[in-house]
């Protein structure tokens, strides 16, 4: 996708004719610690971090030209950091959304490509669910064994679906956006329309729309309208939240709750919001 406005108000730009990210046997230290930096970013879903986390021995192996990107790739994503991120507390489906995003840079196309995954994790183990996207001619014939995986889904191409552009969306939301830090929280964002054969409408990422911030299943619509919209400015506003966990609410952790308040008390309720739990998923005003 060129650098167009349309790409702007998807908020792909980021992507739109970036260069692929590629060891060169020839590379500088400086080339080698890019090539790292991305393929963190890429599996880790941009989600950040620490010095002590890092895969210290496999990172010395490809800086001395024992393991190629490809490997380093598949190191990462078995490694306990990716566990902790995305495998121990997210559903079997979240995962496997994931996996597909993380490593071969798209979005599922179709439920039985999920199935597959759920009966060969269930099967024969994490490890092998993790080697089937990287042993894969689709991965070979992409990423080979030294350039990074990148996202692919926002460029049609052969052997591409075209549901897969859609649903794209769903994963991706936005250059600044974490898959750790996503108010959706760990569950699937594509069973639904997967298991129904339809594709979504594209939802931009992150501040690119109204909207952007929180996008509720079907039959999880606003549960209660709770707050004082009295001020002395006549300037009222809608907060949706998920999330809270107090005694009272909703127990779905996708249910969402609105808050009408006035101006005055817009910065105290969010205050309060985040003191117990909750995540803001849009403030507009009414």
């Amino acid at each position: 996708m060129a650098i167009t406005t349309a790409a702007s108000r998807l908020g792909t730009e980021p992507f739109s004719d970036a260069p692929k990210v590629e060891l060169r046997p020839s590379a500088s230290r400086e080339e080698v610690e890019a090539v790292i930096r991305a393929v963190y970013r890429q599996v880790l879903g941009n989600d950040y971090i620490l010095a002590s986390d890092r895969l210290i021995s496999a990172e010395s192996l490809l800086r001395d030209g024992n393991l190629s990107v490809k490997e380093f790739v598949r190191s990462v994503a078995k490694s306990e950091l990716y566990k902790s991120k995305f495998f121990y507390n997210s559903f079997q489906t979240r995962l496997i959304e994931l996996n597909y995003k993380h490593l071969l840079g798209r979005a599922p196309y179709n439920e039985s490509e999920v199935t597959y995954h759920l009966d060969l994790y269930i099967n024969q183990g994490y490890d092998a669910e993790i080697d089937s996207y990287i042993d894969s001619q689709e991965y070979q014939n992409s990423f080979g064994e030294n350039v990074v995986p990148y996202y692919r889904g926002f460029d049609f191409q052969t052997g591409q679906n075209a549901a897969g552009f859609t649903r794209m969306f769903r994963l991706y939301r936005g250059y600044a956006n974490s898959d750790t830090a996503q108010v959706e929280g760990s569950k699937s964002r594509l069973a639904r329309e997967l298991a129904s054969n339809k594709t979504s409408s594209v939802v931009g990422p992150s501040g690119s729309n109204n909207n952007w911030g929180f996008r509720v299943s079907v039959d999880d619509a606003p549960k209660q309208n709770l707050g004082n919209a009295v001020g002395e400015s006549n300037r009222t506003y809608r907060i949706e939240v998920t999330g809270i966990r107090n005694p009272g609410y909703p127990k779905v952790r996708r249910s969402s709750t609105v808050f009408i308040v006035p101006y005055e008390r817009l910065l105290e309720k969010m205050q309060q919001i985040h003191r117990v739990g909750g995540k803001i998923a849009s403030i507009t005003s009414t």
